[in-house]
């Protein structure tokens, strides 16, 4: 990341060597820009000091990437919030916080989902390991999540009593491996995703359990896992 820091002094070489001190670099770190030249006034007078931009580069960990990668979204949508960021090893949870959280999480977790994916790809691309990023605004994924497992407990309790299959509404990926997981303890219950997206379902239905793929929760076409 590039950062920069403008320095004065009463001659060009003394503002660049102020600016080395404080950042504790050598002149080969650094790139200098003159802002602008230092004057002599006649006999002294009206004289104006060197203005100088040293601009040098800061390795970022991963959790300050994201940050910076989600601030510099955020702005872009010209929404007031901020990350808040968590680096867990094995993955990196993200709470965004604003005035709006609306513009945050859009219809059905849209906006969330997309800034998301966003966030997860400019990140792992050309990484040497992936790391998964979560993100979440007012407390949005466990809300949905919830309300998604209850929608499969009812729609399981309907098809066991009707002994009929029933079609649930388009969702994305995340949101059907959620239901696929709420139904996997239930007797006589399997879930598949049926249609393409963005209006692809899931069909709860009854029946034994096998071991077919798109029994255990998996899409019908192969190859393609629902969630990974």
């Amino acid at each position: 990341m590039l950062r920069s820091i403008e320095v004065s002094g009463k001659t060009e070489e003394e503002a660049i060597e102020s600016a080395l001190g404080q950042l504790g670099l050598h002149r080969d770190d650094v790139s200098v820009e003159i802002i602008e030249q230092a004057k002599t006034g006649f006999l002294g007078l009206k004289s104006s000091p060197a203005i100088v931009k040293v601009m040098y580069e800061v390795k970022e960990n991963r959790a300050e990437k994201v940050e910076h990668f989600l601030m510099g979204i955020l702005e872009r949508m010209d929404v007031d919030a901020r990350a808040e960021v968590t680096d867990n090893e094995d993955s990196i949870n993200v709470v965004l916080v604003g005035k709006d959280p609306g513009a945050l999480i859009g219809r059905r977790g849209e906006t969330l989902d997309a800034i998301q994916h966003l966030t997860n790809y400019a990140i792992n691309k050309g990484a040497s390991g992936r790391v998964r990023i979560n993100i979440d605004a007012e407390n949005y994924r466990h809300r949905r999540n919830e309300t998604l497992e209850n929608l499969a407990s009812r729609t399981a309790g309907k098809v066991m009593k009707y002994r009929r299959n029933m079609t649930l509404e388009p969702m994305n990926a995340y949101e059907r491996h959620i239901i696929h997981s709420a139904l996997q303890s239930y007797e006589n219950i399997s879930t598949y995703s049926v249609g393409s997206e963005p209006n692809r379902r899931i069909v709860v239905s009854y029946g034994r359990k096998n071991n077919d793929s798109q029994e255990s929760g998996y899409d019908q076409q192969p190859g393609y896992r629902e969630w990974s």
